[in-house]
């Protein structure tokens, strides 16, 4: 079965917004043996939008499009359908009750603008009839018609919820399908895509899906089957595989975070650690304390972002400081054996470098962190040159040090900085 993809919305084909959506469903539809023929994006402009649903419907067992049913005056896609595929505007009770029991949870008044979400072509389905989330569907001369909204957290839901079971039923296809997820980290797209070229020639079934995750990289792999059995057979070999192809990289299967696989591991082993931050500003201790139950291992932190502070909080040396700068080796394995002593913890993890966009030199341009580790044994520590925005150096930081962490628990080596 076959299908294509419209994104509708000004703010897509300006380039002020990047379309994420057609990037998530086409790779859901992919990955469960479903072909995406083509993706067609168009600006907020009726002829436009009606001409590329015509058109998608002609060549297509389904069609998906995002955007537009917003409450604005350019969220336009239900005129456009009806208009499109001559059915009138009917006033729908139940989305129209759903919206009334979200102005009046909120104490606010019905306004035509909110009323207009609720008029939708003859004939609709709501999607979810019992939440807060505007979308329907449509049978039009044979073809699967699904109309979600433009928010990417709600178009995937209701996408892997109800869209894509639904395209599934109707398709014929092999009755049993599974799909995996591995999370990488330390290695980019191409170098994984290259790493696993010739995984094809073990399984021409297994169909693998790439998915950038900044700052890691997922990788699903997906198989269709007539039984259980064969089928999960058949994915276990391909999994370990590529466990065996990318190493260490792989850090989890399934859903688990990297702040989740650190945080099972230290309780596994019943070790506690502290943090120190400076270019991270808290970050590190965030993600950790996102996990539940995380008081049992981590004791907490200390964000030294100026000299004064890495020296009054963490007993690093102002001659360090003085000699070698508040971004090096040596400042960071004197702020991680601080943290560790005063904390009174298994291991300590510091961090310290440059987020920019500014404050960076020849020497120690924009984006140079050093990572460091104390453990009851040994102290030690990395330099590493990370590239984009701030967020991203500072997401990458706390990615990278949360890592040495898994490495060292797992006994593996570490990533190689610069």
């Amino acid at each position: 079965m076959q299908g294509e993809i419209i994104t509708i919305g000004n703010e897509l084909v300006s380039g002020r917004t990047i379309d994420l959506n057609s990037w998530y469903a086409a790779g859901r539809l992919t990955a469960s043996g479903l072909k995406v023929t083509g993706i067609t994006t168009v600006g907020d402009e009726q002829e436009k939008v009606a001409q590329a649903l015509r058109r998608a419907m002609k060549n297509s067992g389904f069609v998906i499009v995002t955007g537009g049913l917003g409450s604005t005056e350019d969220d336009m896609t239900c005129e456009i359908v009806a208009d499109a595929l001559d059915r009138p505007l009917c006033l729908d009770k139940k989305m129209y009750g759903q919206i009334k029991r979200y102005v009046d949870s909120r104490g606010i008044e019905m306004s035509k603008s909110l009323e207009k979400m609720a008029w939708m072509p003859e004939g609709s389905k709501i999607l979810h009839p019992k939440g807060a989330m505007c979308g329907f569907s449509l049978m039009e001369e044979g073809a699967l018609l699904y109309f979600l909204p433009g928010i990417p957290d709600q178009m995937r839901y209701l996408m892997d919820r109800y869209v894509l079971p639904e395209i599934l039923m109707h398709a014929e296809t092999l009755p049993v399908f599974r799909q995996r997820m591995l999370k990488v980290y330390g290695l980019s797209e191409p170098s994984v895509a290259e790493m696993l070229r010739d995984l094809s020639k073990m399984s021409e079934k297994v169909v693998l899906g790439f998915y950038p995750h900044f700052p890691e990289n997922h990788i699903t792999i997906s198989l269709r089957g007539r039984d259980e059995p064969s089928v999960v057979k058949e994915l276990d070999v391909v999994e370990e595989e590529i466990k065996r192809l990318l190493g260490a990289c792989v850090f989890a299967s399934g859903p688990e975070s990297m702040e989740e696989v650190v945080g099972g591991l230290l309780r596994e082993k019943g070790l506690t650690l502290a943090t120190a931050e400076s270019c991270t500003g808290g970050l590190i201790g965030n993600l950790l304390t996102n996990v539940p139950g995380s008081s049992s291992y981590f004791m907490g932190g200390v964000v030294a972002y100026s000299n004064e502070s890495k020296a009054s909080l963490l007993g690093v040396s102002r001659q360090t400081l003085a000699r070698h700068g508040a971004v090096s080796d040596q400042t960071v394995c004197e702020m991680t054996v601080g943290i560790r002593e005063r904390l009174r913890t298994d291991l300590g993890l510091a961090v310290t470098g440059i987020a920019g966009p500014e404050g960076g030199t020849r020497a120690k341009p924009v984006g140079t962190v050093h990572i460091g580790l104390a453990t009851t044994d040994d102290t030690l520590s990395g330099k590493y040159r990370f590239w984009g925005t701030r967020h991203q150096v500072k997401l990458n930081t706390a990615m990278m040090a949360l890592d040495w962490i898994r490495r060292y628990l797992y006994g593996h080596s570490f990533i190689p900085g610069l």
